[in-house]
């Protein structure tokens, strides 16, 4: 025996509904195939037996309602009805002639309420109630009560009262992974459970392989058993709803299947085309939730049924334009994945994100439909969108799909895979794992010069990148070289006035102020200042970000009264261009508050931290590396002033959070275990300001090497700390 689980609430909404309202025609069950409208309605009827002294009366509209309501009153009421009448009016004879108390009439499975029902039964005494099934959305003065998929806790108990506790027990996250991939709809979970009723040695382990392998053919889902109240296996209950369908509503369903299982937003279905002439599915859309095979999640917003999806990526394949509708599909993704920019703030990554599971969807399993020219797009979109939101392993596991995708579709030595191999490198670069970024950049490098030669700006942009990293490590000597070619061949090849041009100066000037020769560095900031504002004018975030520099350059040479103004003029400009609710305006308040730092203006610091901090968190999330930046800027205001108790908790915090987000090993998480090795050496406790350098020290020898500027500070802080802790012995 089967249990009614999931319904309760169902049932007590659907009594209401008919206790409450007097009007006929009452109330109607409606939703798509499987999802146990019958059943339900059933289950109601059997219990509230007593309410209705009149009977209830069970009608289906497969066949004649008129033809069987008469002959229920004929057989079950022993009612005498003129021959001579027509069969509306043998309806009516019937129904002024029932017997006495309120009478439930269920019409199970309508598909056209007018014709079907409404035209015996328009004129109905009120103690009539109807409870109409159907898969279709039917309008007042009909009430409906919509009926979904079971809940995952009701599909479990459903599960079990049919194979038994003991056989759930002992699969229970492989009996919930088996209900969800039936998207818990009773007539997948009837039809699974009752086949492994009759097999008792088949694990649920190997069903859900069966099903991931044979979908909808498998047996399983293929027959109703005789004791079921559903008569059809789930490929021919859809069936019936499918025949229905106008034929722009079938190729709409099958466009719709194209789609990863996630809510779908309209605009991008709006925007699939064949032969470059829109669609118009409106009119199809109606028809899909008419009958609900589509749910609607909101405004704009549609999702399939696990079990539909199915059955239309099935119906997709007889489609003639089925190839065609796949191509334009995977052009609407590329299309989202090239609007993706490579720093997205928190609403540009909350206004992607519902759009993301689809561009999944194309990278895994349609990327054969994907150009050539189009083929990293669906990885690199992924790849910033979850680099944006700090989730890095991921960002990376997509970026090295792409490595592998563009090397099997187009061979090792193609520019793609140099591009590939670039962006990987530049996550990892961001990550702070050198050793790992290098070797990508070195082949890049080199991919680039075999199939571009050396006179290409894509191999000037690689010998840039090559020597960014050399910076970042502290190879001064090799950056240096790597970067005047790089500048070199982009003023050849690109022209003196060009972008990449300015960015390698901004560059030389970076690794000119790390080497102390700050007339160059300035010169070379300057020069790449007055490039941009000339290609790009005064009021660009180029603009904005040379200003900073420039101030770092004077800030370096601790020229804090030149440095302020351009600090302020960067904040000012990234304010007007990208408003104060961004992370680039969170940066510029730090750098501005840095300057007040070093001027020891800690009144007019700490507001500023304090903005920066918050705005970052909301803007990128507690968990990322900039908020751990934030709370270490802060915690370094405390400890100029001494407040050592309020530094501490702020130097931890960002230690653990650079620790999550980037890993241990990073120069980042050094710096935080050194400023807290600082503390505690002003704290005289000196055993762990011992233990703190040298963790810190261990990091950088790793990181950047042992002849690092920042590593023999740290190793000279290290020795320093054990002199102290020798003269106490």
């Amino acid at each position: 025996m089967v249990e009614f689980v999931g319904r309760e609430t169902e049932l007590q909404n659907l009594h209401r509904l008919l206790r409450d309202n007097q009007q006929v025609a009452i109330a109607a069950i409606a939703g798509m195939a499987g999802v146990g409208k019958t059943e339900l309605a059933l289950q109601y009827a059997n219990s509230h037996r007593v309410t209705y002294q009149g009977g209830i009366c069970w009608l289906s509209a497969v066949q004649d309602v008129g033809v069987q309501l008469v002959d229920f009153a004929r057989n079950k009421l022993q009612l005498n009805i003129p021959d001579d009448l027509d069969l509306a009016a043998r309806v009516q004879y019937c129904l002024t002639k029932w017997h006495e108390g309120e009478v439930l009439l269920v019409i199970d499975n309508v598909t056209n309420y007018r014709e079907e029902v409404r035209c015996y039964l328009e004129s109905v005494p009120a103690r009539f109630k109807q409870l109409i099934t159907t898969r279709e959305k039917l309008q007042p003065p009909i009430v409906r009560l919509d009926l979904d998929v079971l809940t995952p806790l009701a599909a479990m108990q459903l599960l079990k009262s049919i194979i038994g506790r003991e056989r759930l027990r002992r699969e229970p996250l492989v009996a919930r992974r088996l209900c969800k991939w039936l998207g818990y709809l009773p007539l997948g979970l009837e039809l699974v459970g009752r086949y492994l009723l009759g097999d008792e040695e088949l694990s649920l382990a190997e069903m859900l392989q069966d099903l991931e392998n044979e979908r909808l053919k498998n047996p399983a889902l293929d027959e109703a058993q005789p004791e079921m109240t559903a008569k059809l296996g789930v490929a021919a209950a859809f069936e019936l709803s499918w025949r229905r369908l106008r034929e722009n509503a079938q190729r709409l369903g099958c466009v719709l299947s194209l789609f990863a299982l996630a809510p779908i937003p309209w605009e991008l279905v709006d925007e699939i085309t064949i032969n470059d002439e829109a669609h118009n599915w409106k009119q199809a859309r109606r028809e899909l939730l008419q009958l609900h095979l589509v749910q609607s999640k909101g405004e704009g917003i549609s999702q399939l049924y696990p079990l539909l999806r199915e059955f239309f990526q099935d119906k997709l394949t007889g489609l003639e334009q089925a190839e065609k509708f796949k191509r334009s599909f995977c052009g609407v993704m590329v299309g989202v994945a090239k609007d993706i920019p490579e720093t997205p703030t928190i609403q540009q990554i909350k206004d992607v994100a519902p759009k993301i599971p689809h561009l999944a969807e194309i990278a895994n399993n349609l990327i054969q439909y994907v150009s050539n020219e189009d083929l990293l797009w669906p990885f690199v979109g992924n790849a910033r969108f979850y680099n944006g939101r700090g989730l890095y392993n991921q960002a990376i596991t997509w970026s090295e799909q792409c490595l592998e995708i563009a090397k099997k579709r187009l061979g090792e030595e193609h520019p793609s895979v140099a591009t590939s191999l670039n962006n990987l490198a530049e996550l990892y670069l961001y990550q702070g794992k050198y050793s790992k970024a290098e070797p990508l950049y070195l082949q890049a490098l080199a991919l680039r010069r075999y199939c571009l030669g050396e006179e290409h700006p894509d191999f000037a942009i690689s010998t840039n990148n090559l020597a960014y990293i050399f910076l970042n490590q502290g190879k001064y000597s090799k950056a240096e070289p790597l970067f005047l070619q790089a500048l070199k061949l982009m003023q050849n090849l690109l022209g003196e006035e060009h972008l990449c041009v300015a960015t390698c100066l901004k560059n030389l000037a970076l690794l000119y102020n790390f080497q102390g020769r700050y007339c160059e560095a300035e010169l070379r900031s300057r020069q790449a200042l007055k490039l941009i504002r000339n290609l790009l004018g005064e009021e660009h975030l180029d603009v904005a970000s040379c200003l900073n520099n420039l101030a770092l350059i004077y800030t370096s040479q601790e020229r804090y009264n030149e440095a302020e103004p351009f600090y302020l003029r960067a904040l000012e400009l990234t304010r007007s261009l990208l408003g104060e609710e961004h992370p680039n305006f969170a940066s510029s308040l730090n750098n501005l508050a840095l300057v007040y730092t070093s001027q020891e203006r800690y009144n007019k610091a700490e507001p500023l931290y304090l903005q920066a901090l918050e705005l970052t968190q909301s803007l990128l999330g507690e968990e990322h590396p900039d908020v751990a930046s934030s709370l270490n800027n802060l915690a370094e205001l405390y400890f100029f002033q001494t407040k050592y108790s309020k530094a501490e908790p702020l130097y931890l915090q960002a230690l653990e959070i650079w620790q999550r987000s980037l890993g241990s090993e990073h120069t980042n998480v050094a710096l935080s275990l050194g400023n807290l090795a600082k503390l505690y050496f002003f704290q005289r406790k000196y055993s762990k300001a011992e233990i703190f350098y040298s963790k810190a020290l261990n990091i950088l020898e790793r990181s950047l090497g042992v002849n690092h500027p920042n590593t023999i500070t740290e190793r000279e802080n290290l020795a320093y700390v054990r002199d102290r802790l020798n003269s106490q012995q």
